[in-house]
């Protein structure tokens, strides 16, 4: 079974997504009603800005979620997921890849997501960090044992977890867990402290939006981050993705689940190699790919 999956933040690069914008009418024409969604030509900024344009939030998750929708679109009938899954905002790529939001559904949902997150961010300021060659459960233990906010965020592949939290509590976290033999215990350069509960007040916001959206059931199985489990029901599809700001991405979890349910080969769609280094990380054997027109 082929498993199709889709980045998240920190894919992006200028000039992604411009071979699709020359070559492909379906894919200029999705540009271009993107443009008029989002009220500004994000065209401009993704084929010929600058890495610090790409880097707002407001303008990176649109991006990428651009990226890998009309990639899938215009792969047409090539893309034929028998499972999907994506990381934190790769979820909403998987999501309108696999017909359980339209296009245009899934950008507003993605624009807003970008907005909101970005004002949580500035209510306090917080951080993240990358923990290196720990077992989970020695994360977590520490986290839940500091006495500021830190929590485990991205348990991205064994012996990989990015935690999240106020700048106090993820420096504290990060000497613990160096002194508890983290190879690494590395600080990400993001805004803030996302899949956190520091992210409540976007979580909130965007709960109001999804709300109003209207969401079908998908194609395939979607294996979604806060359960990594699969699901075709779109009130559960519905109720998870309110809960994905707050909670982790188990994404360690969702690829070990989609192997044991039969995936034999990974595709990823969108910018970027990112998943498919933590695939092979999870499994050494499973073949990756990225996905192609």
């Amino acid at each position: 079974m082929k498993a199709y999956v889709f980045p998240g933040q920190g894919a992006q690069f200028v000039g992604m997504g411009k071979d699709l914008y020359d070559n492909s009418a379906l894919a200029k024409d999705l540009f271009e009603k993107a443009n008029q969604i989002l009220g500004f030509r994000i065209t401009d900024l993704m084929f010929a800005g600058t890495d610090e344009d790409l880097k707002q939030t407001k303008v990176t998750q649109p991006a990428i979620f651009l990226h890998s929708v009309i990639l899938a679109k215009v792969m047409g009938e090539a893309f034929k997921p028998e499972m999907t899954a994506g990381h934190s905002l790769g979820e909403f790529s998987a999501l309108v890849a696999a017909g359980a939001l339209s296009f245009e559904d899934g950008l507003v949902l993605v624009s807003k997501r970008a907005l909101a997150m970005q004002k949580a961010c500035e209510v306090e300021p917080s951080t993240m960090a990358a923990i290196l060659g720990l077992d989970d459960e020695v994360v977590e233990k520490a986290c839940a044992e500091i006495p500021e906010l830190v929590v485990p965020a991205n348990y991205n592949t064994p012996g990989q977890l990015v935690i999240s939290g106020s700048i106090a509590g993820v420096d504290k976290a990060c000497a613990k867990l160096t002194e508890l033999g983290a190879k690494r215990a590395l600080k990400l350069p993001v805004g803030g402290a996302f899949h956190s509960p520091l992210m409540e007040p976007a979580r909130v916001e965007l709960e109001k939006a999804i709300n109003e959206t209207k969401v079908l059931k998908p194609i395939c199985p979607i294996y979604q981050n806060v359960t990594a489990k699969p699901e075709t029901n779109p009130e559960i599809i519905k109720e998870n993705l309110k809960k994905q700001l707050t909670a982790s991405v188990r994404w360690t979890q969702t690829v070990q689940n989609m192997i044991a349910d039969g995936a034999s080969s990974f595709i990823e769609v969108g910018p970027g190699t990112a998943l498919q280094g933590m695939v092979k990380k999870i499994d050494r054997a499973m073949p990756c790919e990225s996905a192609k027109v």
